[in-house]
């Protein structure tokens, strides 16, 4: 598949309220639920790219630096923000809605890795992305750092071998 397309057709974005189901004994939005919201609306997002099916390789990075709170409604918002052969770096970005103004404010992010797949299960290619903004360009630049550093942490791939990190420290 040669055509590339942009981060934002695979922008997938979905609202939901925290509800006392979704909570735990601080009243707090439990992270196994945040987690799975994400996982939904990432493998929307890796569908928009390739229009397959596509399965959780990975959660590569993931933190809860704020909790949401009971009540309070949140925005995910995800796109790819890089292809590789079959696998896609995915961005999620979360926000709890300002309930007197109704400005976002960014509480969460995270990173997902999508592997395309066939009828069989096997790997298959996928779409390029091509990034137009500077947020979708940043993004870009990193995934391969990102993805390297990933590999070498599996024990899938040599220090040695790591270029993109490597230029980080010989510059």
């Amino acid at each position: 598949m040669s055509e590339k397309r942009t981060p934002e057709s695979t922008l997938a974005i979905n609202t939901e309220i925290v509800l006392p189901n979704d909570t735990n004994t601080l009243g707090n939005l439990m992270g196994g639920k945040l987690l799975h919201w994400m996982d939904v609306i990432a493998a929307i997002s890796a569908h928009r790219l390739c229009k397959r099916v596509c399965v959780t390789a990975s959660v590569n990075n993931v933190t809860f630096p704020k909790p949401i709170k009971l009540g309070d409604i949140v925005t995910l918002k995800s796109k790819v923000s890089r292809s590789f052969s079959s696998s896609m770096e995915i961005f999620i970005d979360v926000f709890v809605e300002d309930r007197s103004t109704s400005d976002q404010i960014k509480v969460n992010e995270a990173i997902y890795t999508f592997v395309a797949v066939d009828q069989l299960g096997n790997p298959i290619s996928v779409p390029a992305i091509e990034p137009v903004t500077e947020e979708e360009k940043a993004r870009f630049e990193g995934a391969l750092r990102r993805k390297q550093l990933s590999l070498i942490l599996a024990g899938k791939m040599k220090p040695s071998d790591a270029t993109e990190l490597k230029a980080l420290f010989e510059s």
